[in-house]
């Protein structure tokens, strides 16, 4: 049964919030776009359902318990509605937590790919969707880890626009950002945008064209994530510095920043020197878009 499925790094390449409604949710609009690095999700055979987590950042799962991929996993059984082998899984943990990246979204979109292929599941795509909705906000999008705009309370996606090769650096300080309390604070502030989708053309050209665009965009949680973490502004800063750099972000409610770069060779330069600069920091070149293949 030894099969692995690749969870992409979510990036919001912008995030406009509304205020929140009844329920305490918040209305978004967001651009989302998927890196080509990533955790990895692997299935095997034993005899009751287990997770193995392993790899650089494994530590700060420790004790989790209950986390994303096992409740994926179960619900997606449960969607079944039919007894299936027993299983393990094993999460091999690349990403920082809690680090705006939807790590634990995209996981548990790596694990119910990988599930109802290893398992033979005959549920289609919108049933797929429906379970991983039901595992929070940005179940639905990490799902397929393809380019969307994603409203409402990120279930409802619709088609990105048209985007070119996007060579990105991503950087973390370290500081894990508790979405709550950046909620907390954005609420605070009651500086709410409107979500409709912002008009945009069908497609990019390039990358500074992407750029520029973005440049008329937000990130509304921003502002809040560097207060939660001033280590995130240090980030941000340090990036839009940078001459290789055409637009430096915080994704999602932090704490990783991105940076657009125009090709590969300066999103190396820039990663480089970011590196040598703050050796503590986590720092990925990559590149934006998706979907990203499984590995063999």
């Amino acid at each position: 049964m030894a099969k692995a499925a690749f969870a992409p790094a979510k990036v919001n390449l912008f995030l406009h919030v509304a205020a929140p409604e009844a329920d305490g949710y918040h209305p978004i609009c967001s651009l989302m776009a998927f890196a080509d690095v990533g955790d990895e999700v692997m299935a095997y055979e034993a005899e009751a359902l287990e997770l193995r987590v392993v790899g650089p950042f494994a530590r700060a799962l420790a004790g989790e318990g209950d986390n994303l991929v096992l409740r994926a996993a179960r619900a997606l059984i449960a969607a079944a509605k039919r007894p299936v082998a027993p299983f393990g899984l094993t999460l091999t943990k690349r990403l920082p937590v809690a680090a705006g990246l939807g790590g634990g979204s995209s996981d548990a979109g790596a694990a119910l790919r990988l599930l109802r292929e290893a398992l033979d599941l005959k549920l289609g795509d919108a049933a797929l969707e429906a379970v991983a909705a039901g595992l929070g906000a940005d179940g639905a999008a990490c799902l397929w880890g393809r380019p969307v705009i994603a409203e409402g309370r990120g279930e409802r996606l619709g088609s990105a626009p048209g985007l070119p090769v996007i060579d990105a650096v991503l950087v973390n300080p370290g500081a894990p950002v508790s979405t709550a309390e950046v909620y907390r604070a954005f609420d605070a502030g009651g500086r709410f945008s409107d979500v409709a989708p912002p008009h945009a053309p069908e497609a990019f050209e390039d990358a500074a064209d992407l750029a520029a665009w973005l440049a008329g965009q937000r990130n509304d949680l921003q502002g809040a994530a560097i207060a939660a973490a001033p280590q995130v502004g240090d980030v941000l800063e340090t990036l839009a510095g940078e001459p290789e750099c055409l637009l430096a972000r915080v994704s999602g409610s932090g704490g990783t920043c991105f940076a657009l770069c125009r090709s590969d060779y300066e999103a190396e330069g820039l990663a480089e020197r970011i590196e040598a600069l703050a050796p503590n920091w986590w720092v990925q070149r990559c590149r934006l878009g998706g979907p990203w293949p499984d590995p063999d």
